[in-house]
């Protein structure tokens, strides 16, 4: 099974972005206050489980605690910030950005599925 890995440190954001030159990285941004990002987080929990290994990287940032991590990631990726927010990164670009309740299971396994 995939892992998801925590984004604390605007470094670690950094070689994530380099890293997606390899494998395409999914960013999920999430506000451990909200209830909307709480469902998000189940339906990522869900998509993450419910497959073995993914075709992308996952990484999550909890927006209020590593709040310069995700300003970070809006800038280098010039994409306006939500939460919870999906985006979906390949060569340190982004590919597209999802929020709110689109944020599902069903929507990342036909989104992120065809990666690779």
């Amino acid at each position: 099974m995939s892992e998801v890995k925590r984004l604390q440190t605007v470094e670690q954001w950094e070689e994530a972005l380099k890293n997606s030159s390899d494998k395409p990285l999914l960013v999920f941004k999430h506000s451990t206050s909200c209830p909307i990002s709480a469902g998000a987080h189940d339906e990522l929990d869900r998509f993450v489980g419910g497959r073995g290994e993914l075709p992308v990287d996952v990484a999550i940032v909890h927006v209020i605690e590593e709040r310069p991590v995700s300003n970070a990631i809006a800038e280098a990726l010039q994409v306006q910030h939500k939460s919870p927010q999906a985006i979906l990164v390949r060569d340190g670009r982004p590919v597209w950005d999802e929020s709110h309740w689109r944020i599902t299971s069903d929507f990342l396994n036909e989104r992120v599925g065809s990666e690779g």
